[in-house]
């Protein structure tokens, strides 16, 4: 494995990954200390004290904010991973079969559907602890901070969605790519206040947005029908770190 990981190219876009990773270490890092030693902050601005006072968390929402608005108007610094639904970005594969298109659809819709059964399961359970008072806002706001640092986890190193159910090759042939907005502020969705709801239904417009492009442009999300989409013409290569710790060889290096 050693060996692989000496391999990788670190390409722009990866380089680039490395660093935002880092930037949400750095945010979850901030809202585990405001969780230990500054709880009075959650409660300041989970209220209607938002308008009122700023604090380091007003300063999370506006990133929060900005990356989500960044993802509904994509440009070319952005992963293939996303502008894969823009039609700028889309090379017909000549004659590709849209027998073959419409088996691909199918496929990654019953998988979608899986990995969102699994994520409302899975935040149910924390619906139900805050609802019985087991869990607060400050322990909701942790978790969300703890997923926005697993979205990119997921996409450097390990998904289980990926492996487990969508059994998607890299995270620039995703179906469910732009859910992690959704994703990450679900938590935010149980707490009814400005902060926290503002979140949520962004994230939620971004979802749809993905949504509505996947159903009327499936052809873009499918390697068989965008040239765009196959390993030869990837630039990214975000897929090197996952790709080697699971043991498979660097296709820069097999190209």
């Amino acid at each position: 494995m050693i060996q692989r990981l000496k391999e990788i190219v670190f390409t722009r876009k990866l380089k680039h990954y490395m660093f935002k990773l880092a930037l949400r270490l750095f945010i979850f890092a901030a809202a585990l200390y405001i969780y230990l030693f500054r709880k009075d902050l959650v409660a300041l601005i989970m209220g209607k004290e938002f308008f009122n006072h700023f604090t380091i968390l007003h300063v999370f929402w506006v990133f929060f904010m900005v990356t989500m608005i960044l993802h509904l108007f994509p440009n070319k610094l952005r992963s293939m991973a996303l502008r894969k639904a823009q039609q700028v970005d889309y090379v017909p594969v000549k004659n590709y079969s849209e027998y073959e298109l419409l088996k691909f659809i199918q496929k990654q819709n019953l998988a979608a559907w899986k990995v969102m059964l699994v994520w409302l399961v899975l935040n149910g359970f924390w619906a139900l602890l805050y609802l019985a008072g087991v869990i607060h806002e400050e322990e909701l706001l942790l978790l969300t901070c703890f997923y926005f640092l697993s979205d990119y986890i997921c996409i450097l190193f390990f998904c289980p969605f990926q492996s487990k159910i969508m059994k998607n090759k890299c995270c620039v042939n995703c179906r469910i790519y732009d859910w992690g907005h959704f994703m990450m502020f679900t938590p935010m969705l149980f707490i009814k206040d400005f902060f926290s709801w503002s979140l949520f239904f962004t994230s939620l417009i971004v979802l749809i947005r993905w949504e509505i492009l996947y159903s009327m442009h499936p052809e873009r999300f499918w390697e068989g029908s965008n040239q765009t989409l196959k390993c030869i013409n990837c630039k990214d290569r975000t897929c090197q770190i996952k790709e080697a710790l699971a043991g498979h060889k660097n296709k820069t290096v097999q190209q």
